[in-house]
């Protein structure tokens, strides 16, 4: 006769069975939970994907305002104007032109810290999403929700298809971090 600890593996697996609760007696976000969090990782990748390309832009457009520091860029504009051979009064060269006047006139490190910044929140968020950490879920939720207002006031002011795009898409970020968020209080603990 064999001991309580040699049971018959198909009673054990049947008790353990029985252990769990059915189906039926389990709140909706509770049946989901699992499957919802683990199939939503690829989506969780891209948009880390995507927060460390925007650290990563940050970075270098703050390197190329860095190389700016020491030239007369209104020059270098009106040369590169001129080297296309556009119109300096046009709308787009206008609007280059005024670029390098707020350049020119601009605290340049100032600028440069804000960037270095930027680009750090952005770079620590995009690891902390790769790595599948509640914080870097809660900072993509309360940093994209920071952007909505001024996207839609940018997208009043010029409504665009990119703009709406990046409105929509930003707008998506948020509510997936929301979803993750409330799936992940369902989640039993290990």
């Amino acid at each position: 006769m064999l001991g309580p600890s040699h049971k018959n593996p198909i009673l054990q697996m049947t008790e353990q069975k029985n252990a769990e609760p059915l189906l039926h007696e389990l709140h909706a976000t509770e049946v989901l939970t699992q499957s919802v969090v683990s199939k939503s990782r690829g989506a969780l990748l891209t948009i880390a994907f995507f927060e460390g390309i925007k650290g990563f832009a940050a970075i270098a457009a703050a390197l190329g305002l860095l190389s700016l520091a020491h030239r007369d860029v209104r020059r270098l504009a009106y040369a590169l104007i001129g080297h296309f051979h556009l119109d300096p009064e046009a709308h787009y060269p206008q609007l280059l032109i005024q670029a390098a006047d707020w350049v020119a006139t601009s605290n340049m490190y100032s600028v440069l810290a804000v960037a270095v910044l930027y680009a750090t929140i952005r770079l620590v968020e995009a690891y902390g999403l790769w790595m599948d950490r509640v914080w870097a879920e809660w900072l993509a939720a309360l940093s994209g929700s920071l952007y909505l207002p001024l996207e839609v006031s940018h997208l009043i002011k010029h409504t665009t298809t990119i703009n709406a795009c990046v409105l929509v898409g930003n707008l998506a970020v948020v509510v997936f971090m929301v979803f993750r968020l409330k799936s992940r209080r369902h989640e039993p603990e290990y």
